[in-house]
C-alpha cells in the first residue's frame, strides 16, 4: 500500500510540476511579448483608416499586481484621434485612406473621428474614401474625404434616424413573470416597457426630440463637407435619393462610382508610382502604437490626468468596459497628491448604473476638487449615473450629439408569482420579525415593502437633485423641471444649462490645463485597472482553455446574439437603486 501511494504520490508531484511549468511558460512568454512592436512607417505611406476592432475611448492599462506584469493596450479612440495628429506633422504619411470602414464607434466617437480628419486636411495631405456600400453612420464619417468612391453596385444608406422599443407588459401577463417597477420620474421610460404595450407620450416626446438633434448635427456636418444644404441632404433622405449608385451620384453624395481597383490607381497617381507598384499602407490601429511612444513630450514635467469612466456604473474595481469606484477612486486620489498633476480631466461615457457607486465617485471628485480643478469631458452618454459623476465638475464639456441628463431613478424586481401559481409552486415564509422575509419572487409584492423601497428611491432622487443642483449652481426646483428621467442631446443640454461649453476632450484638456495655470504640459491617461493571476489567465485565447466565457458564446452567439445575452445579464446583476438611462438606445 505504501508502495502505490508513493507511486500515485509522485504521479500527482510530476502533475503540478508540469502545470506550473506550463503556465510559468505562458506567462514569461506574454510577459517578454509584451512590448508592443513599433511599425516601421516608410516613405510616402498611406494610413488605412479601419475602425472596425476600435470601440471604446480608452483601451486600458492593466497591472497584474501578483507578479508585477502591466499591460497597456493603444486601440481607443483617444488612440486614433493622437494617430491623425502625430500625422499630420509625418513626413512619411502622404494621406489616410478610409476603405470599407466598418465602425463600431457611437455618435459623439465618430463627431470626434470626423473633427480630426477635418483637421489633418488642413496639413495639405489627402483623406479619401471608398465603400462597396456605406450605412448612414460609415457615410457621416466618410463624408469629411476629399474624394468619397462608390462601388458600381453598392449604395448610400440615407434615410435618417429611427429607434425602436420593444413593449412586453402582455408577454408578463401571459407568462405569469412580471417585472415590478418602482421609480420617481415621469421621463424615466428604462422600466416603461414592462409597465405598457406602447410608449407613453412623454417618451415619445423626449425621443423625437432626442433623434431630430442628433440629425440635425449629422446633417450640419455633411451638408458642410458635401457643400449641399440641409434641405437637399433632408430631401435624400425622405427619397431614399442614394439607394442606387447613380443616385448617389447624381445627388452628390459621392464623386465617382468605381472599383475598388480603379481607387487605388488613383491613390498610385496621387502619390506619383507606376500603376503597377504596391503603395505603403499602415493600418491605423499599428500607427497609434507608433504615436502612443512619440507624440507625448515626456522633458514636459506638468501633467494632465485624463482619467475615463466609461460603461456602465456597477461598482468594483471596475475595468474598461465597467465603471467601478475601486479604480476611479483611486486614481483620483493618486492624481491630487501627485504635484506634476496640474489638473484632472475626467472622460464620461456611461449610460449610468449604480447609484451607490455614483455617489461614492462624486463624492471623491467633491474632494480632489478642493485640491485640483475637475474639468469633464462628455462621450457617447453621460446619462444618470454618468450625469450624477459629472455634475459637480468644474466645466462640463459635451459633444453636440452627447446624449446626457436622465436625472432619475428607478428599481425594478422580477416576480415569478403568477408563474408559480400556474405551473404549482407555493412558496411559504416563517419569520421572526415583521420585515425579516423582505422580497420573494413567489409572493406578490408586498405594499410595506414597496413603500420601504419607493422611500429609498425618492431619498436618492432627492439627493440628486441636489447634487446636479449645487454643481450646476441652480435650485433644486430647476433642475427637477428639466429633470424628471428626461434625456437630452449636448446641445439641448447647453441651452438647459446642463452643460457649460460643446466641445471634444481636446477643449477640455486645454480649459483644464488653463484652470491649472500650465501652458507646457504633456496628458496621461488613467485609470490602470488592478487585476489578479486568474484575470490574466482567463486573457489567453491561443486555446479553448484559455478563452474566457465571454470570448465563447461570443463564437457560438455571433455578435448580435451575444449583445443580447450581455443586457440580459445587466438588467439581471444590477443591485440597489439604478440611476440609469432610459433603455439603450440603438439610434439607426
Amino acid at each position: 500500500m505504501r508502495f502505490l501511494g508513493n507511486v500515485l504520490a509522485t504521479i500527482v508531484g510530476i502533475f503540478i510540476f508540469c502545470m506550473i511549468f506550463f503556465f510559468g511558460i505562458i506567462i514569461i512568454g506574454a510577459i517578454a511579448g509584451s512590448g508592443e512592436d513599433t511599425v516601421t512607417v516608410k516613405k510616402n505611406s498611406v494610413i488605412e483608416l479601419d475602425l472596425s476592432k476600435v470601440s471604446l475611448d480608452y483601451a486600458g492599462k492593466t497591472n497584474y499586481k501578483d507578479f508585477n506584469y502591466f499591460e497597456a493596450h493603444h486601440n481607443g479612440v483617444t488612440d486614433i484621434l493622437n494617430a491623425i495628429e502625430a500625422a499630420k506633422t509625418d513626413d512619411k504619411i502622404k494621406g489616410i485612406s478610409i476603405l470599407n470602414n466598418q465602425s463600431q464607434l457611437g455618435l459623439a466617437q465618430s463627431k470626434a473621428v470626423r473633427d480630426k480628419l477635418e483637421d489633418f486636411k488642413k496639413s495639405g495631405k489627402f483623406v479619401y474614401a471608398y465603400a462597396n456600400s456605406y450605412s448612414q453612420k460609415e457615410y457621416y464619417i466618410n463624408s469629411v474625404a476629399d474624394q468619397v468612391y462608390l462601388n458600381p453596385m453598392g449604395e448610400v444608406d440615407l434615410k435618417g434616424l429611427s429607434a425602436e422599443i420593444l413593449y412586453m407588459k402582455d408577454l408578463q401577463e401571459k407568462t405569469g413573470v412580471k417585472m415590478e417597477v418602482i421609480r420617481h420620474g415621469k421621463y424615466k421610460s428604462a422600466v416603461e416597457p414592462f409597465l405598457a404595450q406602447e410608449m407613453s407620450p412623454e417618451n415619445r416626446e423626449q425621443m423625437t426630440v432626442l433623434l431630430n438633434s442628433v440629425w440635425n448635427t449629422i446633417v450640419a456636418d455633411i451638408s458642410k463637407s458635401r457643400k449641399l444644404s440641409v434641405a437637399q441632404l433632408n430631401a435624400i433622405a425622405n427619397t431614399l435619393g442614394a439607394r442606387t449608385p447613380e443616385l448617389a451620384l447624381a445627388n452628390k453624395l459621392v464623386d465617382k462610382v468605381a472599383y475598388e481597383d480603379e481607387y487605388h490607381d488613383m491613390i498610385r497617381t496621387k502619390l506619383k508610382i507606376d500603376k503597377k507598384e504596391k503603395y505603403d499602407i499602415v493600418s491605423i490601429t499599428d500607427y497609434a502604437k507608433k504615436a502612443a511612444s512619440t507624440v507625448e513630450d515626456y522633458s514636459k514635467d506638468d501633467i494632465i490626468a485624463v482619467i475615463y469612466a466609461q460603461g456602465e456604473i456597477a461598482g468594483g474595481e471596475g475595468d474598461v468596459n465597467v465603471i467601478g469606484e475601486g479604480s476611479i477612486k483611486r486614481t483620483l486620489q493618486e492624481a491630487r497628491e501627485d504635484k506634476d498633476v496640474k489638473a484632472i480631466v475626467l472622460r464620461v461615457n456611461s449610460p449610468g448604473g449604480s447609484a451607490l457607486t455614483s455617489e461614492l465617485i462624486w463624492r471623491e471628485i467633491e474632494i480632489t476638487k478642493k485640491v485640483k480643478p475637475v474639468v469633464v469631458s462628455m462621450g457617447n452618454y453621460a446619462a444618470s449615473g454618468g450625469y450624477y459623476i459629472a455634475a459637480n465638475a468644474d466645466r462640463i464639456f459635451a459633444e453636440p450629439n452627447t446624449i446626457t441628463g436622465s436625472i432619475g431613478v428607478f428599481g425594478m424586481l422580477p416576480n415569478m408569482s403568477e408563474l408559480g401559481k400556474n405551473i404549482g409552486i407555493n412558496a411559504e415564509q416563517v419569520k421572526t420579525h415583521e420585515n425579516a422575509s423582505g422580497y420573494s419572487v413567489f409572493e406578490p409584492i408586498d405594499e410595506n415593502f414597496k413603500g420601504i423601497v419607493l422611500e429609498s428611491i425618492e431619498k436618492t432622487y432627492a439627493t440628486f437633485l441636489k447634487r446636479v443642483a449645487d454643481g450646476r449652481k441652480m435650485t433644486t426646483a430647476q433642475v427637477d423641471a428639466i429633470a424628471q428621467g428626461r434625456v437630452w442631446t449636448g446641445v439641448d443640454a447647453h441651452k438647459l444649462g446642463l452643460v457649460d461649453e460643446i466641445g471634444g476632450l481636446d477643449a477640455a484638456i486645454k480649459y483644464a490645463a488653463k484652470l491649472g495655470k500650465t501652458s507646457s504640459y504633456r496628458t496621461e491617461n488613467f485609470p490602470e485597472y488592478e487585476k489578479s493571476f486568474e484575470d490574466l489567465l482567463a486573457n489567453f485565447t491561443g486555446m479553448a482553455m484559455f478563452k474566457t466565457k465571454e470570448q465563447l458564446l461570443k463564437e457560438q452567439l455571433g455578435e448580435e446574439g451575444f449583445q443580447m445575452l450581455e443586457q440580459i445579464k445587466r438588467v439581471k446583476s444590477r443591485k440597489g437603486i439604478q440611476a440609469m438611462m432610459p433603455y439603450e438606445i440603438e439610434i439607426h
